[in-house]
């Protein structure tokens, strides 16, 4: 979901501005992401990860955080490696993905244990659950979710909700999936916005519920975001509401 206004506002409205630019590439990304599912997995985890590398720098400040950040690039790393045999020194790659999933494993399982707590670990944590969910391995992503859900670390806890609010709803899980969708909607963050969740909802409640799911996403398939108005269209569609 994605983009970010002008330089003479005062601070609140700098702030209200920044966040609405965010929440555009944002929404950017996961549009993107949401249409390759098949190569890509998950779609939240690589919505976060194009945040993470993005926008790291607004989490990290300080010497003593740098170290912190320098292991969460090397673990991003790995992450981003490419599949074969490695043509370009710049570039991290690995021989097969059986190979690079278990070195992801251990980048993000040391950094979660290193750094509990911290936005660095809360990361690592929601990576965890989204290396298990693409696994296919819903009970472990749960837990893996969970915990970064009740970090304290609210952008990272809204995106663990998120996905995990999609892992249910993959499961059969509507229920539980729609209470996170409402908890999200009700509560956005820089990383998911109103919209998002309100539009998620809809797709999960579409069955059972059409009028409400219609009436979130009417609407929002006018609205003056192109990409919000476009990912309520198609959702409009799919859902095939009348």
């Amino acid at each position: 979901m994605a983009s970010w206004k002008s330089i003479a506002v005062d601070k609140v409205e700098r702030e209200h501005l920044k966040h609405d630019r965010f929440a555009e590439e944002v929404t950017h990304s996961v549009e993107y992401v949401a249409g390759h599912k098949k190569q890509l997995g998950l779609y939240a985890g690589i919505a976060a990860a194009v945040l993470v590398v993005g926008v790291g720098a607004w989490f990290y400040m300080g010497k003593e955080a740098e170290a912190r950040q320098d292991a969460l690039k090397v673990a991003l790393q790995v992450q981003d490696a490419a599949i074969g045999p490695g043509s370009n020194p710049y570039v991290k790659s690995f021989p097969t993905q059986a190979e690079k999933d278990v070195a992801a494993q251990k980048a993000f399982s040391d950094l979660a244990s290193r750094y509990p707590g911290k936005e660095v670990g809360a990361i690592a944590t929601y990576y965890l659950g989204i290396l298990a969910a693409d696994s296919g391995k819903y009970g472990e992503a749960e837990k893996h979710f969970q915990v970064a859900a009740d970090s304290g670390q609210a952008e990272y806890a809204a995106l663990a909700k998120f996905s995990l609010a999609q892992m249910f709803a993959k499961q059969n899980k509507k229920a539980e999936s729609e209470k996170l969708l409402r908890a999200l909607a009700d509560s956005p963050t820089m990383f998911i916005s109103k919209e998002q969740a309100q539009i998620e909802l809809a797709k999960v409640i579409a069955q059972s519920k059409p009028d409400e799911a219609k009436k979130l996403l009417e609407p929002l398939r006018t609205s003056p975001r192109s990409t919000v108005s476009r990912w309520a269209v198609t959702a409009y569609g799919d859902a095939k509401l009348k």
